[in-house]
């Protein structure tokens, strides 16, 4: 297994330490899933970067580099709705976006074709990274605000508008990036 690819399998080790740690109490717990949450993103661009550079591209990463992705993002995203911070429905759009891609995925490589991720793909798991790491953000602030000054309902209600807005934004981003990769693809699920 090549660095890239490994880059790649640690994304989802990752995973699993950052669920960890973001159910964890205290605020240092929260800090450590933050920057878990960082290099395991970081691996995501550094995966890529390498097997591009070394010309070390291969099915294998093709078809986990995404789904690495996904693995992270969705974890998060189901970790934020346990927390009463991110609507249900939003990260029901995004799940269903993403099976219904890793689906066609899937079915293309039984098919003998990998589809790589395309550029709206990419500007996609971006915008959910931010959010995540915004959220992350907010989380910290909270939990630093609730032990040591006071937490005004008011600046949670600014901060829970900011995180609507930015999840609204990022599932517009999620399903335009999702029907653009079918529409590209159609060739290959119109087919009998």
């Amino acid at each position: 297994m090549n660095l890239a690819n490994k880059l790649t399998v640690s994304r989802i080790i990752l995973t699993f330490v950052f669920m960890a740690f973001l159910f964890c109490h205290g605020i240092w717990a929260k800090v450590a899933a933050l920057v878990i949450f960082l290099i395991a993103s970081l691996t995501d661009f550094y995966d890529g970067l390498i097997a591009r550079r070394e010309n070390q591209i291969t099915n294998f990463g093709k078809l986990m580099d995404p789904i690495a992705d996904k693995i992270l993002i969705l974890a998060a995203f189901m970790a934020f709705v346990e927390m009463q911070l991110v609507a249900a429905w939003m990260v029901l759009l995004i799940f269903s976006r993403e099976i219904i891609i890793t689906g066609l995925r899937l079915f293309a490589v039984s098919r003998g074709k990998v589809l790589a991720a395309e550029a709206a793909g990419k500007h996609k798991t971006v915008s959910q990274m931010v959010a995540i790491f915004s959220i992350l953000l907010f989380i910290i602030f909270r939990e630093i605000m609730q032990k040591y000054f006071s937490w005004p309902d008011h600046i949670g209600n600014y901060f829970y508008l900011g995180i609507w807005i930015l999840m609204l934004i990022t599932v517009s981003l999620t399903l335009i990036s999702g029907i653009s990769f079918l529409w590209r693809q159609r060739s290959l699920w119109l087919t009998n």
